[in-house]
Parts: C-alpha cells; sequence; structure tokens
C-alpha cells in the first residue's frame, strides 16, 4: 500500500487541507464568539450551511456515480477556495450574513467532495488493505486538526483573523494541486444504468440499503457519534467559558485528536479478535458513557479526559464503519450511497447542534450531557438486543436491484 502513489497523494492533500480547514474552524469560533452572543444563535450560523448541503444530496449522489470521482474532487477544491473569500468579505465589513455565505460555498463543496472521496478509497488499495487505509485517512486527517488548531491559537496572538483564512485558502489550493496528480481505474457506468430510476439519485440506493440489513443497522448505529461531535465546537466554547480560560479550547482539541489516534491503531488489532458489530456495539456504549462523564466538567482535568475517551472511542468506531460500507456496497452505488449517508449525517447534524444550542441556553451543559449520553446509550441497547434476535450476516457481498 505504501508504494502505491495515489495512497500518498491523498495523505498528504488530506493533511494539508486538514491544517487549512481547522485554522479557518478556529476562527469561524473566534468570528462567532464576537459578534454572536447567543449559543442558539451560533448554532443556527453552523446549521446554515449544513442544510445547503443537504439540499444538494441526491444531485451530488448522482454526478459522483456518472463522471469522474476525480472530476468532481477538483470542481469542489475550487468552489472551496472561491468560498473563502466571501469570509475576508465577513472580516472586513464585521458582518454575520457574509460569514453564513462562506459557510453555505463550503459545505456545498463538502457535499460533493467527500462522496467522490470515498468512492474513490475503493479504487486505489485492494479491499485488505481498506481498513488500514481509512484508519490512516482518518489520523491524518486528526493530526492536521490538532496541529491546525495549534498553529491557529499560535497565530491569533501575533497575527489578525485574517491571516488565518489567508492559511486556509493556500492550503485549500494545495489540495487542489495534488488532486490533478491523482490516477486511478474508474468504472464506466452509462447514463441509461443511473437513470433507471428517473431524477432522483436516491431512490435507486434505497432498495441496496433496505435488501442488506448489514448496511442498514450500520447505517443506523453510525448516527450515534453525531449526539457528541455535532455539538463539539459549541460545547469547547462553553466549557471555555466555565473555566474562563481559552487555553482549555487547544487542550481539549489535543486531547481528542491523540486519542482518536490510538483508538486508530487499536482498531486493527481489535479487528483480528471481534465482529465488526462487536466494535460498533462496544465503542458506541463507550461514547455515551464519555458523554455522561461531561457532567462533572466544572473539574477541568476530569473534562479533557471525558473528550479523549469519546476521542478514542470514535477512533475505533468510524475505520470500522466506514470499511464496512466500502465492502459491502456494489461499487456502482457508492457515489449515491456515500452522498446519501452523508445527507444523514448533514440532518443529524443539524438538528443535534441545534439542540445542543438550545438546550445550553435553556438547561446547560451538565444536564445537556445526560441527555445526550443516555439517548445514546438507549439506541446502542435497542439495536444490540435486536441484533441478539435476528443476527446480521456480514457475509451478504450483492444484492439484486428490480428495475
Amino acid at each position: 500500500m505504501w508504494k502505491n502513489r495515489n495512497v500518498w497523494i491523498i495523505l498528504i492533500g488530506e493533511f494539508i487541507a486538514g491544517v487549512g480547514l481547522w485554522t479557518g474552524i478556529i476562527g469561524n469560533l473566534e468570528f462567532m464568539q464576537a459578534k454572536v452572543p447567543s449559543d442558539f444563535l451560533k448554532s443556527l450560523i453552523l446549521a446554515t450551511g449544513l442544510l445547503a448541503g443537504i439540499l444538494v444530496g441526491p444531485l451530488a449522489g448522482r454526478m459522483t456515480d456518472q463522471y469522474s470521482k476525480k472530476t468532481i474532487m477538483i470542481y469542489s477544491g475550487i468552489a472551496r477556495m472561491f468560498s473563502v473569500i466571501f469570509m475576508f468579505l465577513a472580516l472586513y465589513t464585521g458582518s454575520v450574513w457574509w460569514m453564513v455565505v462562506f459557510m453555505i460555498g463550503i459545505q456545498l463543496s463538502a457535499a460533493f467532495y467527500f462522496p467522490a472521496l470515498q468512492s474513490a478509497i475503493p479504487l486505489i488499495v485492494q479491499e485488505n488493505q481498506l481498513l488500514q487505509l481509512n484508519g490512516v485517512h482518518m489520523n491524518v486527517s486528526t493530526i492536521s486538526r490538532v496541529l491546525g488548531t495549534a498553529l491557529a491559537g499560535a497565530m491569533l496572538v501575533v497575527m489578525p483573523l485574517s491571516m488565518l483564512y489567508v492559511a486556509s485558502f493556500v492550503a485549500y489550493g494545495i489540495l487542489l494541486v495534488f488532486t490533478f496528480f491523482l490516477k486511478m481505474e474508474e468504472p464506466e457506468l452509462s447514463n441509461s444504468a443511473l437513470n433507471t430510476n428517473g431524477s432522483s439519485g436516491f431512490k435507486d440506493v434505497l432498495p441496496v440499503i433496505k435488501g442488506m440489513p448489514v448496511v442498514l443497522m450500520t447505517l443506523i448505529m453510525a448516527l450515534v457519534p453525531l449526539l457528541f461531535l455535532s455539538g463539539f465546537n459549541l460545547m469547547v466554547i462553553n466549557i471555555s467559558e466555565i473555566h474562563d480560560d481559552s487555553s482549555i479550547k487547544g487542550l481539549i482539541y489535543t486531547a481528542e485528536g491523540i486519542a482518536f489516534m490510538l483508538g486508530t491503531f487499536v482498531i486493527k488489532r481489535l479487528n483480528d479478535k471481534w465482529s465488526p458489530f462487536t466494535i460498533i456495539f462496544v465503542f458506541s456504549t463507550v461514547i455515551g458513557l464519555g458523554q455522561i462523564s461531561l457532567y462533572f466538567v466544572e473539574n477541568k482535568a476530569l473534562a479533557i479526559l471525558s473528550f479523549a475517551i469519546v476521542g478514542f472511542a470514535v477512533g475505533c468506531f468510524y475505520p470500522t464503519v466506514s470499511t464496512l460500507f466500502q465492502t459491502k456496497v456494489p461499487k456502482s452505488f457508492h457515489g449515491r450511497f456515500f452522498s446519501f449517508r452523508n445527507m444523514l449525517d448533514r440532518i443529524m447534524f443539524q438538528v443535534v447542534l441545534l439542540g445542543t444550542g438550545f438546550l445550553l441556553d435553556v438547561v446547560g451543559l451538565q444536564i445537556m450531557v445526560l441527555i445526550f449520553g443516555a439517548i445514546s446509550l438507549l439506541t446502542t441497547g435497542i439495536f444490540y438486543s435486536k441484533h441478539k434476535q435476528q443476527p446480521v450476516e456480514l457475509e451478504v457481498e450483492t444484492v439484486t436491484v428490480t428495475k
């Protein structure tokens, strides 16, 4: 795998773009903290971009299956760079509305880019290398997040906020250049095959999901970590305000990031001993318990430890889920499936994000984490009991779709 140039292109590009992405995210949080007093209003602003991504999800899925993945990634990269210009306008005018436009542009480009990337990964490595590559890819993403947030914090001390977005713009440009060097053989799919069910891309993929219980159950269980991750940034801001310490943001991001990377290393060994569903159920339980442990957020050390626990669990959870999807869903449906999954994630992310902002304003962080933790554990318990009653076979490889 390490002799594959495409692997290095994707990993190096992901690292550079990740640093730029997270410097931009820290810039967004800093801008909102100065301009928007309410947590609920912050969540509404963050959710606006997600809604735009949801609306183009079906189109993104069809285009990813119909056209070159590389081409989709290139045009998405260009759109991402163009979006940063709106954030410069927001800084120049002090207007939150320009920031909203910026976030819409970023999320629209992501709605096309990530299904294309997830569809491309199985095309550049062998199936038995997918778990390793998914883990390494997520590790690189996490390292870039840790370095990006640390770099942003250091830059804010000595530079104006606008320099964070200059760094993001440059990083996105480098990712775009790297994308041009990708070389992969993509299966051809005729337009008639894509148009058998009309104009909706998701009508084609729903029978596949319903016909594969392993995919359906995993798709629903994959929503559990979003109860924590969706409100991550708002919780970090809130914890910073509770302790009146801006430096705790960096400590939380670093602890969670390092624990996530440790999880992606451990999961390779666990995969040899445990079934994918055992991994999914165990670590979704750990995620729920980690959320509940944030009830003791007033203790700084315990708050950081709680984020580390969840980070480790997510690091084990997501490579397993991604590999299962990439191997069990037919490749001809990858674009539409990953776009559909992306849409579900965005809807869930948006609902939880708005709920997080609302609950932080109404009941506070400690009661909120108890509610979300209980939902996570209840969901895991329900699906675990159903799995015990009717075990899902992982050997299912193909599905016949009636046209």
